[in-house]
């Protein structure tokens, strides 16, 4: 059993520090919807990005050398800094996330949306609740992740539809369970006095990793309910 002595301080500190997480999240997820919905509407943009190759992988290059840079320098730079950055990369995530307002309906876009938004909650709540250790189930998540993208490099390769459909189930089972994870170790963390760089550093580090979950976890579902605009 997972079991932890709190006094009422702490358990305050824990509620402000996690609803910090989660308005860093739901801020960096609106400027990624935003971003995205207008780049879709823009031809001449949408055409400079996915009928480059060079583009649209320096924007996935630009992408992962921001969150390892966030992740990596987050203690020596600046809460305003680490801001900046977050909400950069939720940008650039916006432009190359795009592309799905070309293959799947609006329709299916915003259900697969309220689904995400349903499960990813309902998996928050639960490991924000628990009391049980989700430490052992954390390893064995990130495991199968890193299951998931060998396979799934391998697949560009053999383009199986049966392997894409085995790792869209599992992918969906892995961020729902990362969800809880990752919401307990965050809920744990004592950022110290709200206000204070520490705070708001390691709130956005949070949000970070929230934010990606969310986002892996609605594109797994929309590959698996989405409808696409050829079918």
């Amino acid at each position: 059993m997972y079991s932890q002595d709190l006094t009422t301080e702490k358990i305050q500190e824990q509620a402000t520090f996690i609803s910090k997480v989660y308005a860093w999240m739901s801020a960096a997820l609106l400027i990624t919807g935003i971003t995205a919905m207008a780049t879709a509407a823009n031809t001449q943009l949408m055409e400079m990005i996915f009928s480059s190759q060079m583009v649209f992988f320096g924007l996935i290059i630009g992408e992962l050398a921001l969150v390892w840079y966030l992740s990596a320098r987050i203690q020596t730079m600046s809460a305003q800094t680490a801001t900046y950055l977050f909400f950069a990369y939720s940008v650039l995530n916006g432009l190359t996330l795009s592309v799905i307002f070309v293959a799947y309906t609006r329709s299916s876009i915003a259900t697969t949306f309220f689904i995400s938004a349903g499960t990813f909650t309902a998996m928050s709540i639960y490991g924000y609740f628990t009391k049980k250790d989700l430490t052992s189930l954390g390893r064995i998540l990130t495991m199968a992740l890193i299951g998931i993208i060998i396979a799934s490099v391998v697949n560009m390769f053999v383009e199986s539809t049966m392997i894409e459909k085995i790792v869209n189930y599992i992918g969906v089972l892995v961020f729902v369970g990362l969800t809880a994870y990752d919401t307990q170790k965050i809920k744990n963390i004592y950022a110290g006095e709200a206000g204070t760089e520490e705070f708001k550093k390691l709130s956005i580090m949070g949000a970070l990793t929230l934010y990606l979950d969310f986002i892996n976890l609605f594109l797994f579902l929309l590959r698996i309910f989405g409808g696409r605009r050829d079918d």
